[in-house]
This record gives structure tokens, sequence and C-alpha cells, in this order.
């Protein structure tokens, strides 16, 4: 079929859609397998109508056509037959059996086996692996979720998932412009031409020699929406004597400036920005309800807008570089793969955290990456830094200005007459590395973030004359910039490196309140506001204003984009407290929809947010409302359990699970969502004094009232109850932390600052939880381990090729079914009694490098021995496959973040393989070491692997090309010595920019673009060598083994140690004195568990006491300290193991 063929369809599909004839139009889906629609799919699954799954399927894949749709229609029948069985209708699951599933038996006759013996079952939950099925929903919502991840991987559906972005009512247009085209070759064409079939060309039968325009209210196919982007045929209908000229499109302007700086901008000119496409036009908002039936969507026509917007990331439009990449779910023909959301149950409506703040907090901001590390900025001029998981306040630091000698005259004297300043804006950077402070008195200061609690002062700026309102970070020309708005009615736009003034935009006539970055086809523009209620667009170019019309209200208004990018909105609230949220049109500069439910008369300026690119939030009413974007009416209204202020402040952390409110006395609720609270999760097991909170409150400085009353008096000089602009800016997935420790934790107990900290010493099985696993007789050593994902599960490689599995049941003692030193666990085997031991052809395995590699859902484990690389099947032992025979060997595994078919294959003569797994190839090899390689990790988010090897050295490759970006050796510290071989293993920190290095020489945590040690410790001369080390989970933590035996537990943002755990605590004495670990692995949920593999074959789990919570106290740091300095590279100072540590160790 022709491409402008398949495109008819698309159109015909849409128009079925709108005329809601809702089974043809699936019907039409399936039959030409051009479109797969996810949402009418996933509604069948939820429904249960497994023939109308299946037949729809049928449309775009077979069974046998790839393993990908093997495993879709698979798991669909496998649904079918459990639910069978679960109503004890036997004769129904006997028929699935035959007639569906025995299809399988030919490519799995032991899988098509197991689920036969269900049969005999009295309740198939008695199989250990289906032990965990739930209720009939539950179920077929899990395995929605894994169809989901199957579809979009398999390649069939390629191009098949999101429907074109098309304007509402695409045919009709086609055919009104048709109509218009052929009436305009009419020879004497009627003013008001009677079109009554389409069947044949339009033809004007009688003369009357007139050529007069068709009255707006005369649609020719009813209400139809206009053609953004195409030279209108006519100024309000279909029929018009001549075309009218098209105004100069944006992006037009960009190769033929205007001359005028702030043109008049009439009520059909066409100057704005396209929603699908940037010549599109923005135009004073018009008021829909006069005029629903042209392009002003209602909620009875939602279904419109809902079909034809766009989700996810269309490939016609470019996103800029602080928008982050990742596809929403949406409705109708929108629909792409993602999560589906339950309204409201996805809202973040628990209350989980309350943070005494100490002053009110006008602005906050989540971290970018480290989505529990929240920015805030108060109207006393302070700026915090909380990691809400642990209550911790990282930083607090009070107004000062850095250098006053740089700034003007005016401020100056300002300052000294009235010293009240409140931060208007606090935000971060795309990558986390920077934020910005936004200040009601001239000033911006940009901080840059190193990790943890340290923060550097990067610019100061005397931006503005009067109050800076608003602050945004963006990147114009691939620059990062830095953009204010303010009193003096002027944009600025400032280097963010150099803080060199690139831009100013004038034109505003009052002071301007807000700015929103961002880009669309690789045009940039800012959108700002005014407390005039004007809003304008400007390019980077100097040449003014594009834009220039009313917001509702008039007074302060903020607007942001969907994360995605696709749909704008403002928030906005009059100078008699009205507030109102709406969606805006682009291509036409008109409100599309307002939402209803914001209180009247409100006492301050409302704030709000975007989340999901489905959820609308403001603070309004001493609570917090919720909207789906796409109903106007109020989804869902929560108090926070009470406390609030009439107009809280609210901010989302970037994915939605985390919600910050301000309350009324100071502070900040955190509230959560179910995904919020596993993100909180790990920090449950710090145990939480609430005396923490009250001996913070000393380091608050006191608030006289005269500064208290100058603060609110600067607050209320036309920016009352100051609401922060919130810009869509969703974070790049990287984050430049460098994890340095500068000054101590504020939240660590400043009242017992004055005692001596002492190391944590467990020196008796009494001073924490350990267990020793059951063994294996046959094993004589340890040489890998790992927890399974799932944390139910301890998994080892020993010395003579074979696998140990250890999997915690479910039982009264261990509800969960989790990995626990209070439980012991089962040393599990199949029921044929098989083992997964890896080939040792040719190979001594005792003298073998084993390596192994766990895939991301526990599923698989890909070995070696010294031998071929095995692939097992973690459910039956079975090994599935086996490649790449020796020489040379295998000496370290690593899956592929984003593809489980694509491994990093280290090898013994100092290459690494990257093979496809599928395909059986090897798609590159990669040189740059010398010696055997002992260490790959891989970061998805700068998209880079680091390998090590036996020759101490570390090397970036980038994932794109394969090509060696740095490489660097690793520095012995001056005296020490180390063996001919040496390991040298490296591990990614959670944020994916930094990363563990771990020699027998050394700790060290490394920044990955720059290649630069930012942290190093280094045992004493006399100490024993390290033998293995891993961040915890949370990588807050990093547990270090030791050839003595001996533990060591370090925070991970300093090197500093701060627990040991010493032989006698877990080794009887009855073990002989060289019984050491030789691996170390960490819990993946639960940052305070970690597991020993031993030399001697033992594997031990280590806990804290259930008193204790955790490992230790952290070591307090003095500001100043030298040790707390970054260390240069190449050639790094050893930081981390000071005078008193080094004794102790």
């Amino acid at each position: 079929m022709s491409s402008l063929s398949r495109e008819l369809v698309f159109l015909i599909l849409q128009f079925l859609d709108e005329e809601k004839f809702k089974e043809t139009v699936h019907k039409l889906e399936q039959e030409s397998g051009f479109f797969f629609n996810m949402k009418y799919f996933e509604d069948e699954v939820h429904n249960g109508n497994w023939d109308e799954v299946e037949k729809y399927l049928s449309g775009f894949t077979k069974v046998d056509d790839n393993r990908y749709s093997m495993k879709i229609f698979f798991e669909i029948r496998k649904q079918k037959y459990l639910e069978a069985l679960d109503k004890h209708d036997r004769p129904k699951a006997v028929e699935i059996l035959v007639k569906d599933l025995k299809v399988f038996a030919t490519f799995n006759e032991e899988l098509f086996k197991e689920i036969t013996q269900l049969l005999t079952l009295e309740n198939f939950r008695e199989n250990e692996q289906l032990s965990k099925y739930g209720d009939t929903k539950s179920a077929r919502a899990i395995m929605l979720v894994e169809l989901k991840k199957l579809i979009e991987a398999n390649p069939l559906f390629r191009d098949k998932l999101q429907f074109p972005n098309l304007k509402n009512s695409r045919l009709r247009t086609l055919i009104n412009q048709s109509l218009n085209w052929q009436h305009q070759l009419c020879k004497n064409p009627r003013p008001n031409p009677d079109i009554k079939t389409l069947f044949v060309d339009h033809s004007c039968g009688q003369p009357n020699g007139a050529r007069a325009p068709s009255p707006a209210t005369n649609p020719l196919l009813g209400s139809l929406p206009k053609a953004g982007g195409l030279p209108p045929l006519g100024a309000h209908g279909p029929f018009q004597p001549a075309p009218a000229p098209v105004p100069a499109p944006l992006a037009s302007w960009m190769s033929n400036p205007s001359t005028v700086t702030h043109p008049a901008v009439s009520g059909g000119s066409a100057i704005g920005l396209g929603a699908s496409s940037i010549p599109a036009a923005l135009k004073h908002p018009r008021t829909p309800p006069t005029n629903p039936s042209i392009d002003y969507p209602s909620a009875e026509s939602d279904h419109i807008s809902k079909r034809t917007r766009p989700l996810g990331i269309s490939d016609e439009v470019n996103l800029p570089v602080n928008m982050l990449p990742i596809t929403f779910p949406g409705h109708g023909h929108g629909q792409t793969l993602g999560q589906t959301f339950n309204v409201p149950d996805d809202l973040p409506k628990t209350v989980l955290r309350t943070l005494n703040q100490g002053s009110s907090p006008m602005s906050m901001d989540f971290h970018p990456v480290q989505q529990t590390l929240l920015l805030v900025g108060t109207n006393v001029g302070d700026i915090a830094l909380w990691e809400v998981g642990s209550r911790e306040r990282l930083i607090l630091k009070n107004f000062k200005v850095w250098d006053l000698t740089a700034c003007t005259m005016l401020l100056q004297a300002a300052l000294a007459k009235d010293p009240g300043v409140s931060v208007n804006r606090v935000t971060w950077s795309p990558d986390g590395a920077l934020f910005g402070v936004a200040y009601s008195r001239h000033i911006v200061q940009i901080y840059s973030y190193h990790g943890t609690d340290e923060v550097r002062q990067h610019l100061e700026i005397d931006a503005h004359v009067g109050g800076v309102n608003d602050l945004a970070f963006s990147y114009p020309n691939k620059q990062l910039c830095v953009i204010t708005c303010g009193d003096d009615k002027t944009i600025k736009v400032w280097d963010a490196v150099s803080g060199v003034k690139q831009y100013t935009f004038e034109g505003h006539e009052a002071a301007v309140y807000s700015v929103c970055p961002h880009y669309k086809e690789n045009i940039q523009f800012i959108f700002s506001t005014a407390l005039d209620g004007k809003i304008k667009a400007w390019l980077y170019d100097n040449l003014g204003s594009r834009v220039d019309y009313d917001a509702p209200g008039r007074w302060c208004t903020t607007m942001a984009y969907s994360a995605d990018g696709t749909r704008l909105f403002s928030c906005g609230t009059s100078k008699e407290g009205d507030s109102s949220i709406v969606e805006w049109n682009e291509s036409e500069g008109a409100v599309k929809r307002t939402y209803l439910g914001l209180r009247k008369r409100s006492s301050g300026v409302v704030q709000f947010d975007t989340t999901k690119n489905r959820f609308l939030a403001a603070g309004d009413d001493f609570s917090i409302k919720f909207w789906d974007m796409d109903n106007i009416q109020l989804l869902t209204t929560i108090d926070a359990d009470g406390g609030l202020p009439p107009s809280p402040r609210i901010r989302f952390n970037r994915d939605g699970s985390l919600l910050a409110v301000s309350t009324s006395d100071n502070g900040i609720k955190i509230l959560a969502n179910s995904d919020g609270v596993r993100l909180l999760r790990t920090f449950d097991n710090f145990s939480y004094d609430a005396s923490r909170t009250e001996a913070s409150k000393p380091t608050i400085s006191p608030i006289s009232p005269a500064v208290a009353a100058a603060a609110s008096a600067a607050t209320s000089n036309g920016l009352a109850d100051r609401s922060a602009p919130v810009v869509a800016i969703a974070g790049m997935n990287g984050d430049a932390r460098s994890l340095g420790d500068v000054k101590p934790r504020i939240s660590e107990d400043t009242g017992e600052k004055s005692k001596i900290w002492k190391l944590t010493e467990i020196n008796e099985s009494s001073q924490c939880r350990s267990l020793r696993l059951a063994e294996n007789l046959r094993v004589t050593k340890i040489s890998k381990l790992i927890f399974t994902n799932s944390g139910s599960a301890i998994l080892a490689l020993a010395s003579n090729a074979t696998h140990l599995l250890w999997k915690w049941q479910r039982n009264e003692r261990n509800a969960l079914g989790k990995a626990t030193a209070s439980v012991a666990p089962q040393l599990w085997q199949p029921a044929s009694g098989s083992l997964m031991t890896n080939d040792i052809t040719d190979t001594n395995p005792e003298e073998a490098v084993p390596c192994f590699a766990l895939s991301k859902n526990d599923s698989y484990v890909m070995s070696a021995s010294g031998g071929k690389i095995s692939l097992f099947n973690m459910m039956t032992f079975k090994m599935m496959a086996t490649f790449m025979a020796p020489p040379p060997a295998a000496t370290f595994l690593a899956f592929h973040p984003q593809d489980n078919n694509i491994i990093a294959i280290g090898m013994d003569d100092s290459s690494i393989q990257i093979y496809n797994v599928r395909v059986d190839e090897v798609k590159s090899k990669l040189k740059g070491h010398s010696k055997r390689i002992t260490g790959l990790a891989f970061s998805h988010v700068l998209n880079v692997l680091v390998s090590s090897g036996a020759d101490a050295q570390l090397c970036v490759w980038s994932t794109d090309g394969w090509e060696k970006q740095k490489a660097r050796f690793l520095p012995v510290p001056a005296g020490r010595t180390t063996t001919a071989i040496s390991d040298t293993r490296v591990q990614f920190h959670q944020d994916q920019i930094h990363f563990l290095v771990v020699h027998e020489t050394q700790l060290a945590i490394y920044e990955t673009t720059k290649l630069d040690c930012v942290k190093q410790w280094v045992p004493r001369e006399s100490s024993a060598p390290i033998t293995n080390a891993t961040f915890s989970c949370d990588s807050q933590l990093v547990y270090a083994s030791f050839l003595d035996a001996t533990v060591c537990i370090f925070n991970s943002a300093s090197l500093r140690l701060r627990c040991r755990i010493n032989p006698s605590a877990y080794l009887p004495s009855s073990i002989s004195s060289s019984v050491h670990p030789l691996v170390i692995a960490a819990h993946p949920q639960e940052a305070n568990q970690f597991a020993l593999g031993l030399s001697d074959g033992g594997v031990h789990v280590f806990e804290p006491l259930e008193s204790e919570g955790k490992w230790g106290v952290p070591q307090p740091i003095e500001n100043g300290s030298a040790s707390s300095a970054p260390a240069p590279a190449p050639t790094p100072t050893p930081v981390g193991a000071t005078a008193s540590e080094q004794a102790q160790r």
C-alpha cells in the first residue's frame, strides 16, 4: 500500500473515532495493521475478552512470528488457563490446554509438562512459582505490564504504537478545502452554494455573477477546526473570493526578521508558536463559551482532543535538552506504551514526612535526578536542601551578598536601608549540577552542587533593578543559560558558566512576573508574563516580542508545559483574588479549556504544577486540588491532614511520586503515592529520632521582628504571597554531583556535636544480626555473590563452577519473603535435582576467573568459569545455551541496561566484546587494556560503559559507537605494593554519574565525564588488603571486606568510616584464621543489609540490630577540613583515612 493510501487509512480511523463508530474503528485497525491501539488492547485484557484480544493481535502478528510474539500469546493463554483453574472449571482448563497451550510444547516441552501438572493440584498456588498469584484483576494487571513491554520490544509493532499528530477532523478539513477549490473554479459562483453531495465535483448551477463570501455560520460539514499552518482560503469560512495573505510564520522570522519591534496583533493575525508546527498562530485569547463549535473543546468534545493529541514524544518535534525524553500514557489513538494510571491512586496523597523549615517556604524544587532532594527558598532569604527520605536538612544558608563591592550602588544603598530579602524562586538546572536562587532584591545567586551537603558559590549576578521575580535554566544554541525577569520590566539571558549577559528583552509595560523557556522544531523561545496580565513570546534575537495577548485574570500568571512538551498551561490570580487554570491552544493563541473548582476570592496567588503528562495540581483554599488534564472538572481535593495555608506552595518531583506542600507553621509536608512510598522505603531503616528536629532548631537564624516585617513588605510589594512560577523543565537523565563533604549535615544531632565521635565497633554476634546460610560441602570457596533483583534470594557461584541459590520463603516470621538475617532460607534446587554447573572443558575451575550476570527479571543467569559462557534458566536450572568457547576466556559479564540481548564481555586477553545474544554476533571488540578485564559497569544516564582491568586502568567507552572516550591509570598510593595481577572493580553510584573503584590498596569515587578522582580512602600500610567492596542499594554506604576478615562500612559521600565488624562477630573461634571474605553483595532494597561470600565456601547475611536500624553513626566533619577537599586528578590526595581513622584500621 502506498504511503498516501496508508495516511488515508489514518484519516479514516480518526473520522470513525470522532463519529464514535467504536467497533468499526478497531476492526479497521486490525485489518489494516497500521496502528495498534494500546488503550483498546488494555481494556480488552482487563475485561478478559480473550477471543477479541487474540483476534485483534492477529492483525499484527502470529504466534510463531518471533519469540516476542510467542511470549505474548503464551502469557495470554496461560492467564486464560489459570483463570479456568481458579474457577475450578477443569473441562474448560483442559480445553485451553489442548487447543491453545499445546502449540508451545514443541518449543519448551518441559514448561508444557509443568503447566499440565497444575491440573493435578487442588489449588495451583501450591506451585511455588505461582504462590504469589492474587485475584483475577491483579493477575491481569500484572500480566498486562509484561505484555506491554513485549509489544514495545517486538519489531513487528515498530512504528505502529503511536497515532500521527493530526488536527481535529482532518478529513473534513481536506474535503472543505477541496470544495472551496471547486467553488473557486465555478464560472458563475453563487454566494451561498448548496452542497448536496460529495460523490461528484461541485458546480454552481445557475449563473448570478456574484462572488460573495460564505457566512461563518455555514460550515459545509459541521463544526470544523481551523487548519493551522495552511494558507487560509477565507477569513471566516470555506468560501471566499480570494485567498487572504498569510502572516510571516515565526520560523521565517529567523531569516527574515521583522523591523517592527512590537508589532500590533489583531484578532485575526497569526503570529505565534504552533503546537505541532511552529508556523501556526498565537492570537489574542478569545472566550470559548460564546463559540464552542470552533476548536474550543468542551467536556463533551474531549474525545476529539484525546484522540488526536500526540502522546509521548513525536518524531516531528525535537525536544530541547532540558526536556526529559520519556513517553507517557494517554488516550485513544494518541496512546503510546507506558504505565497506566489509576485515578486518583497515582496521586501523592499520603503524608509521609513533615519537615520543619523555620521560615515560610516561598519556592521549592526537587532535584531532577536525586528525586528525594528538595531545594527550598523562604520569605527571609534562607535556602535549604532537604533529604526528604531521612528528614535531614543537608544545607541551610542565610542570605548574604557574596561580593558587595561588585553590586551597583543602588543595591548597596537599598540593602543598607533595609536588609530584608525574600526568595522568589529556586530551581535546579536540568542536570542537577547547578541551582539558582532569585531574590526580591536585584540579586541572582547560582550555586554548584557536588553531592550530599557540598555546594559552592558559582555566580552572583546583580540582575535587575528591584526584585528578581523568576529564574529558569535553558539551552539555547546548546549552551546552558540562566533566564531572569524582574521589576524593571525586562527579561535577561545570562551565560550559566561565565555570567555574561547575552540578551535583554524589553517591551513589557509592567514588572515581569514569570518566564517559561521552551523550544519546538529547533526554534527556541521564551514565554513571559507581566503584572498587567500581558503574555509575550521572545526568540533569542533581540528583535522584540512575537506575541502580545492577555492572560486570564490579568495579574500574576505562571506558565508551564507538560513534561513531554506538547501541552501548555497557565495559572493566574487577579487582583481581586479570582484564580484560574487554563490550557492553551498554541496554534490559535486561544484558551482551549478552563478548569473548574478554584476558590473565588483567594487570599493569595495560587501556585500550580503538572505531573505525569496527565495531572494538574494547585494549592488553593487550604488544600491541594487535582485535575485530569483532559477534564475541566475537579478530580479530587486533599487537605494533607490539615495545617495548610490558604494558598500553599506545591512542587512535584520528576516522576510525580512525591509532592512537597508548604504548611502554615513554616514547615513542609511530603506527600507520596505508592511509588513514592517505595522510593522512601530505603530510608525507613534509619531510626528517626524526633530530637533531630529539635536539635536542628538552634541552627536556624532567629528572625527579628524588623527583618520579618521587611520580608513581609518585600513580598507584598506588588508580589503578595508570591507564587513561584513553574517552568516545565524536566531534568535530563544526569547529575554532575561529585560526592564531596564540606560541612556537617545540619540534620545530624547537633546536640551531640560537643561529644567525641567514636567508631562503632562490632566484636560480638550479639551486636548485630548475622546468619550463615546452609552449606554445600562440595563447595570450597565462594567466587561470586549477588542478591536477586527481587530481594528474596541469593545466588552464589563457587570456585568449582557450581551455582548455589538460597530462597527465603513467605511465612509468619517473614511475611514478605525477602532476604533477612532473622530467618534462614532454603538452599533451593528444582524437583529434577539438577545443578547449574558451568562448562569447564579443558580448564581448571579453581584457577579460572569466574563471572556471572543476572537478568533484570531474575529469569536467567549468564555465567562462566574459564570455559564457555553458559545461559541458565533460573526457574529450572536448565542450561539454555553455551557460547564463546575459550580462548580467550570470559572474566566479566554485564547486561546492557536497556537491552538484555546485549552483553559486554570482558576477556582474559584484555579485550571487551559487545555481544548480541539474539543474533549470536559480536557487534564490537574494544581494545584499550593490557591485562584481563576485571570490571564492567554501564551508565544508562551517560550512555557509557566503564571498564577496569588487572592493569589498574580505567576506561570510558561510548555505548553509541563504542569509541573510547577517556582512560586513566589508578594511582597506587605511595609506599604500597600490589600483586602482579590485582583486580580492579567498578560500580556506578545511584546517580549514574559517579562510580566506585575498588582495588586492594584503596577505595575511590570517580566522576565519569572527566574521569577525575573526587574521593579516596587508603588503609594504612600495615592493614590487610581490600578484597571487595560495593555500594548499598541507595548508594549512601560503601561495604568493604578485607583479607583479615574485617568488614568496614563507610559513608559513600565522604568515604569516612562509620562502623567496623570484626571477625569475632561472625566467625567462630574454631574456624581457621585464614578464612576471609572474597566477595560482598548489597541487598537491592534494604540499604543496611549485605552478604559475604567466604573463602571456606560459607555465605553470611548481615543486618544491624532492629533497635539500631543502621550501621553506626557518621563522623562529624568540620567546616574547612582539609580532608574534605575533592582530590585533584590524576594523582589524588588520600582524603578518607584521617589520623584517627588510620589508627583504628
